[in-house]
């Protein structure tokens, strides 16, 4: 993700950050990406528990939030857990000028004699929810620090449940996502997919007038102060995935003094530039693409050839094809043609598990023979949509909300043609199409309120980052990037395939984090597994 965001970084191509996002079998997206999709869960029977709660006092600089920090959090049973609302302010500068609401959901410790605290947790995007990644608490954490810790998940303000940002119908939504050529070759197609990005930005703007200058990273985090000190916690424990990296790291730098427990996983720092996240992301997928073939060659069956050079061109030469004449869709109740833009979302949704890896090649295997169902439901996953058309969320367009926010972009065709001849050394198979992924941002209606910085989080306990070799939408050197600018972090590294490593990758990863979150003990900084 980010998804991770998104056109690979923004949810709509392929970000993000992601996932809502998904990177492991709970489902799958991208970023600024998103790792995870839960499903709903189990629904619980049990009592809300009672969990004693010290008031905080606000932090310094918080003046005029006392209300928002002294809020008392009442549970009730749900779906999966136990359900709340936290009441934050639209506008954290003029606190009197209205207030969201967002959904909580709490799982309870499972030894609640031996709880240590709450844990928040954040599956990326921007735009994933974390109320239903809080449900999958028992697939998303290990067993002691599901048993010692409450899984809290929060979906951020405009996401899901949380005053959901909303832009474009549905219908209009599949025109954004797949009706325009993701890698324009004139003029024309320029404008038309320039078009289809200001009518997403012009409805963004019209539809959410009041909070959609609201919703960056930084209120987000913001938003999580409110929620630790509502928890009744001294400091934030948190397990931040994809996005979820971005909006933790930026939670440190607000709060360092406050930090508790932190894992940052997969990471995109906050330094970023949207031309330099456009290529590294494209340099992801295109390792993470040649890492996918050199498996498939393995086989004798192999749709696209049988050697990683020749996959890889294969594959080119398929979403071109595409471009000129897509393939038939048949059990979809509204698209009818495996377009450029959906085959390259569905090859990239497989990137993200390499689980999913035979998938792709029987998509493939079938869109050779003109069968486009099982690749655009591969882009389905990665656009979190029902083969009846419906989105069962709405990080399609609060990614770009988000996204837009954060860090200026262009417009101007002639400098985007310039990053994507840039993009293309880095990436031929990815390039271009995350080169044009962000021009949504620079038609924006509402000015940028943050620039790309780097942060420290000075004065904060240890923060572990977690970094996956071939991880295809937040690349290795990101994680070593963010542990050197923080000022007291350890890197864990894992050789393996897929995005993000925590719970989807063995013993080695797992055990010295929740070793970390459940006895405090700082993980052996440059562990390689």
């Amino acid at each position: 993700m980010t998804q991770p965001a998104r056109r690979l970084r923004n949810v709509r191509r392929v970000a993000g950050l992601v996932t809502v996002a998904v990177a492991t079998s709970l489902g799958l997206s991208s970023c600024l990406v998103l790792p995870y999709l839960p499903g709903n869960g189990a629904s619980s029977s049990s009592s809300p528990s009672s969990v004693p709660v010290t008031p905080q006092t606000p932090p310094t600089g918080t003046t005029g939030l006392e209300q928002f920090y002294g809020q008392h959090l009442s549970w009730s049973s749900c779906t999966g857990g136990e359900c709340s609302k936290l009441i934050v302010p639209i506008d954290y500068a003029k606190p009197a000028d209205g207030t969201i609401q967002l959904a909580l959901l709490r799982v309870p410790a499972r030894d609640g004699s031996q709880r240590i605290g709450s844990l928040v947790v954040n599956p990326g995007g921007p735009g994933g929810s974390g109320v239903d990644y809080a449900k999958a608490a028992d697939q998303i954490v290990g067993n002691e620090v599901r048993r010692r810790f409450d899984i809290v998940g929060f979906d951020p303000r405009g996401v899901g449940r949380s005053a959901p940002i909303d832009c474009l119908s549905d219908t209009e939504l599949d025109t954004f996502l797949g009706g325009t050529d993701p890698t324009p070759d004139n003029a024309a197609e320029e404008q038309n997919l320039v078009a289809e990005d200001k009518k997403l930005a012009d409805g963004c703007a019209t539809k959410n007038p009041k909070l959609v200058g609201h919703v960056s990273t930084v209120d987000a985090a913001k938003d999580m102060d409110v929620l630790r000190a509502a928890l009744g916690e001294q400091k934030l424990n948190y397990l931040g995935k994809s996005y979820g990296t971005f909006l933790g790291s930026t939670y440190a730098d607000l709060f360092p003094k406050l930090v508790g427990r932190m894992v940052l996983d997969g990471v995109v720092p906050p330094d970023l530039t949207s031309k330099e996240l456009n290529i590294g992301q494209a340099s992801g997928f295109e390792l993470a693409t040649r890492s996918y073939v050199a498996d498939c060659i393995k086989n004798s069956d192999c749709p696209v050839g049988q050697s990683v050079d020749e996959g890889m061109q294969w594959i080119r030469d398929f979403l071109r094809g595409l471009d000129s004449q897509p393939i038939a869709v048949t059990d979809d109740q509204r698209v009818t043609k495996l377009t450029e833009a959906w085959g390259s979302m569905g090859i990239a949704q497989a990137m993200y598990d390499q689980s999913l890896w035979p998938t792709l090649s029987d998509a493939l295997k079938n869109a050779k023979d003109g069968d486009g169902n099982l690749l655009m439901r591969l882009a389905d996953e990665m656009a979190d949509r029902t083969p009846g058309g419906q989105y069962s969320g709405n990080i399609m367009e609060v990614i770009y909300a988000v996204n837009c926010l954060d860090r200026p972009d262009t417009a101007d065709p002639a400098q985007v043609e310039a990053n994507a001849a840039e993009a293309l050394k880095a990436s031929p198979t990815w390039g271009k199409y995350l080169a044009w992924s962000s021009v949504a941002c620079g038609e924006w209606d509402v000015k940028s309120t943050g620039t790309p910085h780097k942060v420290t989080a000075a004065g904060s306990g240890p923060i572990v980052v977690v970094g996956t070799i071939r991880d295809p939408a937040t690349i290795y050197a990101w994680s070593v990037q963010l542990r050197q600018e923080l000022s007291n972090a350890v890197l864990i590294t894992w050789d393996g395939d897929g995005h993000t490593a925590y719970k989807r990758s063995n013993a080695c990863v797992d055990d010295p984090i929740d070793n970390y979150y459940v006895n405090g003990t700082t993980p052996q900084d440059g562990l390689t597994c």
